[in-house]
């Protein structure tokens, strides 16, 4: 079962870096926003020098990521951008011999997911999370009818950042999805998320007895009709006040 938290003990693998943006969510992206600070185009997809660390293994031959383990996959691109596609294979082989670990990725691409799954995929590798962003309900329209019909064992939908009400009653969530993860958008050009929204997200999971997290308010955060500031250190902790998450 999904956890309403960053997994303690869990490992980061960003095996390349960069992404094109390609739908509203992408606007201020963070990756962009933390690259630009370094003048690093992050439109330039590469190959990281991480990109074999589930293998790496220490000198008494112990792998350096122990079994058991979460890892966060591909946080600063997209698992499916096109600029991959010769990358891939790889990946998939590495999570595969590391089958004693499990692997999470976010994509706003399910529309590639079929042309890019490898050979011996078959409904999905046991170990592997696909999780599918959906920012507004345009996305959702389109995404989530594919992510649906998708061979994918375990599958989380990402409404982050939330821009706008997003209905998810019309793709009957339960029995598919594992959890709903919620948040707003962070950053100084941040669009605003509304609690109405979030609450409607979470009356749709308790209904279909679906997960929910509430994972940040994002910067400009809306309730009671009133528009909220949130520091970037609160944002987090301010959603966790809000006592909502749900199983």
């Amino acid at each position: 079962m999904p956890t309403n938290a960053i997994v303690k003990g869990s490992v980061m693998w960003n095996l390349w870096h960069g992404c094109h943006k390609l739908s509203p969510g992408c606007k201020h992206c963070y990756v962009y926003r933390g690259d630009a600070k370094r003048d690093v185009d992050s439109s330039v997809v590469t190959q990281t020098k991480n990109f074999d660390l589930p293998l790496r293994k220490k000198r008494n031959g112990e792998y350096k990521i122990p079994s058991g383990t979460l890892v966060y996959t591909c946080f600063t691109s997209d698992f499916f951008v096109e600029d991959a596609d010769d990358w891939r294979p790889e990946a998939w082989r590495m999570m595969r011999q590391r089958g004693d670990l499990s692997f999470m990725m976010i994509t706003k691409r399910i529309d590639r997911l079929m042309q890019c799954l490898p050979d011996d995929w078959g409904e999905g590798y046991d170990n592997v999370t696909i999780c599918c962003t959906v920012e507004n309900q345009t996305c959702a329209d389109y995404r989530l009818p594919l992510y649906k019909a998708a061979p994918i064992r375990h599958k989380i939908i990402i409404c982050e950042p939330l821009l706008e009400h997003v209905d998810l009653r019309p793709f009957d969530i339960g029995g598919w999805v594992e959890q709903v993860v919620v948040g707003g958008e962070s950053g100084n050009e941040s669009r605003p998320c509304d609690f109405d929204w979030v609450m409607d997200l979470r009356s749709v999971c308790v209904e279909h007895q679906v997960a929910f997290w509430f994972k940040q308010t994002g910067a400009k955060f809306i309730k009671d009709g009133k528009l909220y500031s949130i520091k970037r250190p609160f944002q987090h902790s301010q959603a966790r006040k809000a006592g909502i998450n749900y199983m």
